[in-house]
């Protein structure tokens, strides 16, 4: 998906509960059937990483126990 397509436009996008309050460092992710879209939110209209949701899952359950 690239970032500039309406689709991409349309999703309700997300920002990280750890990012910076300031505006810096932050990343913002949306939740589609079959993957788990993120994004740099200070360059919305750059590229978009697409993650297989299982593959997120395991990544958020991991980063949780440490």
């Amino acid at each position: 998906m690239n970032a500039n397509d309406d689709q991409a436009t349309q999703l309700t996008w997300v920002k990280s509960s750890y990012s910076a309050g300031d505006g810096g460092q932050c990343v913002e992710i949306a939740d589609v059937v079959t993957a788990v879209l993120i994004r740099d939110s200070k360059r919305p209209d750059a590229a978009i990483l697409s993650v297989p949701t299982a593959q997120w899952t395991a990544f958020v359950r991991m980063a949780a126990r440490v």
